[in-house]
């Protein structure tokens, strides 16, 4: 089939190159527009355009996915279907009509729990043992289209929102690439989705990264591996910001750790400790204003925490 794939960040990078090495024909990519990043907020390409580029592939960066010249070159290039993987952009019913099989959608999460833009991160926050990868088609209301396919991936105890996503994306990348050979074999059927079981996972913002110490230990747990590597957990020291990597939850096994309030630091000499609701959890890497990311026991050496400190 003729394909125009839709995608941006690295996440989808894996279904474009296994789409570019299967027998369909890639004949363009729509990606969002190059976006500025770092200190000099110089204009970054995506890395999906990067990919692309790199195997001279047409490239369509659209602010919008309605406007007029881009559906007008979406036309032209008559393709016969669309696979979408984290595009990042709303699709409007005129873009839906152009592909005769319709836009296909590379979902992160076993549908319909988990619709919506951070279904990983929901994952991983809210305990989920096993998690996956669905394909459908896309319908105007939110990932709600009929279901083609899904893979199954189990949740690690230290799995971050970054290393799961690596892994669903090469799974996912299989899945996407099988559900369009079967819809050109003829051989493809999607289910509805059940009414029951929809939850949404809306994209999580720097202020919801903001860890609470008050929360159980594995909660605080879950809730900083699900926002690593992005946006990256935090928590108040004084009044400066201090990034937190994932935590290792330590039993209470002494008076002095049982004594520990929610946020109070305990600095030993080989663990730094962080009080929560249960048990305290041990810091990992932590990363201070205008300095690099550093195990937190080397951290600890550079600065004065006087007892009772607390993480707020």
């Amino acid at each position: 089939m003729r394909v125009v794939f839709a995608g941006t960040p690295e996440p989808a990078v894996p279904a474009l190159r296994r789409l570019l090495d299967s027998r369909h024909e890639v004949v363009a990519v729509v990606t969002r527009p190059d976006a500025p990043a770092g200190r000099g907020r110089r204009l970054i390409p995506s890395p999906v355009r990067e990919c692309a580029e790199q195997h001279g592939v047409e490239v369509l960066t659209p602010s919008r996915a309605s406007d007029p010249e881009f559906l007008r070159r979406l036309s032209e290039l008559e393709p016969d279907c669309c696979p979408v993987v984290a595009y990042g952009a709303l699709l409007r019913q005129e873009a839906l009509d152009i592909p005769r099989h319709g836009w296909i959608n590379l979902h992160f999460s076993l549908l319909p729990a988990w619709r919506g833009a951070a279904p990983v991160p929901a994952s991983i926050r809210y305990g989920d043992d096993v998690t996956g990868a669905s394909t459908f088609r896309i319908v105007p209301d939110l990932d709600a289209g009929p279901v083609f396919g899904v893979v199954t991936e189990g949740v690690a105890s230290d799995d971050t929102a970054g290393s799961l996503l690596d892994r669903l994306a090469v799974s996912g990348a299989e899945l996407l690439v099988a559900t369009l050979d079967a819809i050109e074999d003829g051989t493809a059927h999607a289910e509805p989705q059940p009414a029951d079981g929809v939850t949404y996972a809306p994209k999580i913002t720097s202020e919801q990264a903001k860890v609470d110490f008050e929360m159980p230990a594995r909660a605080v747990d879950r809730v900083i591996r699900s926002v690593t590597p992005d946006p990256g957990a935090w928590a108040w020291l004084a009044d400066h910001r201090l990034k937190l990597g994932p935590v290792t939850v330590v039993e209470a096994d002494s008076p002095e750790l049982r004594a520990l309030r929610p946020g109070e630091l305990l600095v030993q000499r080989k663990r730094v400790l962080v009080g929560t609701a249960t048990d305290p959890v041990r810091l990992g890497e932590v990363q201070a204003i205008g300095k690099k990311r550093m195990p937190a026991t080397d951290w600890a050496r550079g600065v004065h925490i006087e007892q009772g400190t607390v993480l707020k």
